[in-house]
């Protein structure tokens, strides 16, 4: 079974792929739940290793979660493509990582949403639950109102309209000017029906799914007043809930992703805070990962707050990569899939103003790119509206052309990230036991000296923000002990701190480089025991994973 790329999976044939992936590697992948959605679907969770080399929760792990977002179904793709890749690739990094590393994998946490908006093409931005009110609103609601599967746009002709015909493509529209006095004008609505019309205004009517769970977080929340879709209280909601709790029981992820849409960037912390609030080693191990982000996949990485705010004088609050790596010390990355604008030639935009305000050449050249594809946007066609009367339907598509690239180029837009999750998790740390040897210094009496290495990119603690935090505790290393056998000097369970990784090592020449064996540490006990007595020590770190040795004395 491979995963598929002509269409977006419906809750049951995803369901039906993880179940059949399970069944055919039962050393490799494990499916199980994290909880129940608002509606009470299971949300599934993807373990993959290799059970032959350890336990999943004995090695360093990246959690990747995808489309807590109803309409980005690009993410669930691009999940089950990682999983895909990770299950029948033969390149040297993905067995390492197999054998080495833990992948969790979440395809979708919010299949309500996903299966309603595949259900009627209207948009909804995540949970279905009604919120804040229960009722809808008076006002327009967006619909499909022609049945054609699809949530466009109605245009009418208006003399005070704001929208005028693009001069080189009718089928464009661009903004009046104030000069402009003359030719026809348009006012433009989404598509749907007016609740309660009193036949002269249009107000548009709030989503009665108003919840966004990407606010739901537990880190810098703030309620409906500040933060739109926040939801009652931090974790109200049931998906949100399972997801924290999900990660907080695997201690050994290092490294979080969550795969949303659109914009083609990889998105870092802060959202409500400058880079001046980073340790200085976290962000430049930020700075470094996205770097090689950017090489493997072509999309920039950006600072949420210093890059990619919705308005310039507010900030994203209760967000998930703020809360991941603030509170619990882990790095965390938001992938924004997709860039209509990039895929059209257009250069030097910023993600989030062009939508604001852009040229009208550049409307065209978005259209172009459309129209090369044959898909995104619609020309428009007359309809009798209930309400309006003689409307056209049509315009962009904002679901299968923004949220989403058109399935002709879904598979190259995931393909590569695929790649960067398995650089992610080859950038955790590893703890290794390179030496367990033991001297007779007495009869029956031995000094056993076990020598711990990190072999990974990263600290054993990933992040500075980490031990602010005191988020993580050292290594520690144990010695397994027959009953003929004791320690006489030390203890059987002792720490042995944190190990450096390689992280900070950039050039030979400069002064700052810490060239000592930063990674690498001795643990020593003198034991009294037998000839021929087995000794095992076991050296274990939460994010660093589990190394076991043996000797004979």
């Amino acid at each position: 079974m491979r995963v598929r790329f002509d269409r977006f999976y419906t809750y049951s044939e995803l369901t039906e792929l993880l179940s059949g992936w399970a069944e055919e590697f039962p050393t490799l992948l494990f499916v199980s739940s994290i909880g129940l959605s608002y509606e009470g679907r299971e949300i599934p969770i993807a373990t993959l290793t290799n059970a032959e080399t350890g336990l999943p929760e004995e090695k360093p792990a990246v959690f990747v979660h995808a489309q807590v977002h109803a309409m980005e179904f690009t993410g669930t793709t691009a999940a089950l493509h990682l999983l895909d890749h990770l299950l029948h690739s033969g390149d040297p990094r993905v067995r390492l990582a197999r054998d080495t590393r833990t992948f969790y994998v979440v395809p979708r946490v919010n299949p309500d949403g996903a299966e309603a908006g595949l259900a009627d093409g209207r948009f909804r931005r995540s949970s279905v639950r009604p919120y804040p009110r229960e009722e809808p609103q008076d006002g327009l609601h967006r619909a499909d109102i022609d049945g054609d599967g699809r949530v466009l746009f109605m245009r009418l002709r208006d003399p005070n309209g704001p929208w005028k015909l693009h001069p080189e493509d009718a089928r464009l529209l661009v903004p009046r000017a104030p000069d402009d006095l003359e030719g026809d004008f348009y006012r433009v609505f989404p598509e749907g029906t007016i609740r309660n019309w009193d036949g002269v205004t249009v107000p548009i009517a709030p989503a009665l799914e108003g919840l966004d769970l990407n606010r739901n977080w537990p880190f810098d929340w703030a309620p409906e007043a500040e933060q739109h879709g926040a939801g009652p209280y931090p974790t109200s909601e049931p998906e949100v809930r399972a997801l924290v709790q999900a990660i907080v029981d695997r201690p050994n992820i290092g490294t979080y992703v969550g795969y949303h849409t659109f914009s083609g960037v990889h998105l870092r912390p802060y959202s409500g805070r400058s880079d001046e609030s980073f340790p200085n080693h976290d962000l430049r191990a930020y700075e470094l990962m996205g770097r090689e982000a950017t090489k493997i996949t072509g999309y920039p990485a950006i600072s949420i707050f210093h890059d990619f705010k919705y308005d310039p004088k507010l900030v994203i609050r209760g967000g998930d990569v703020d809360w991941v790596y603030d509170i619990l010390g882990a790095f965390a990355w938001v992938t924004e899939f997709w860039s209509p604008q990039r895929q059209a030639g257009l250069e030097g935009y910023h993600a989030i103003e062009w939508l604001r305000e852009h040229s009208p050449e550049d409307e065209l050249a978005v259209l172009r790119l459309a129209d090369e594809l044959g898909e995104g946007y619609v020309d428009w066609y007359p309809f009798e509206h209930p309400q309006l009367g003689a409307v056209e339907l049509g315009g962009w598509d904002l679901v299968r052309f923004w949220f989403n690239p058109p399935p002709s180029r879904l598979e190259e837009e995931v393909r590569p990230h695929a790649d960067l999750a398995v650089f992610f998790a080859l950038c955790s740390p590893l703890l290794q036991i390179t030496s367990c040897e033991s001297e007779q210094i007495g009869d029956d009496v031995h000094r056993v000296r076990v020598v711990l290495e990190n072999a990974g990119w990263l600290p054993t603690n990933v992040t500075q923000k980490a031990l602010e935090r005191d988020a993580v505790r050292p290594i520690e290393v144990s010695l397994e002990l027959p009953e003929a056998a004791r320690v006489v000097t030390g203890k059987e369970h002792e720490e042995a701190g944190q190990l450096q990784g390689r992280v900070e090592d950039r050039q030979v020449t400069w002064w700052g480089v810490d060239h000592s064996t930063k990674n690498r540490t001795k643990v020593e006990w003198v034991v009294a025991a037998p000839p021929g007595t087995r000794i095992g020590a076991v050296a274990r770190h939460e994010r660093a994973g589990t190394a076991r040795a043996e000797l004979t004395v």
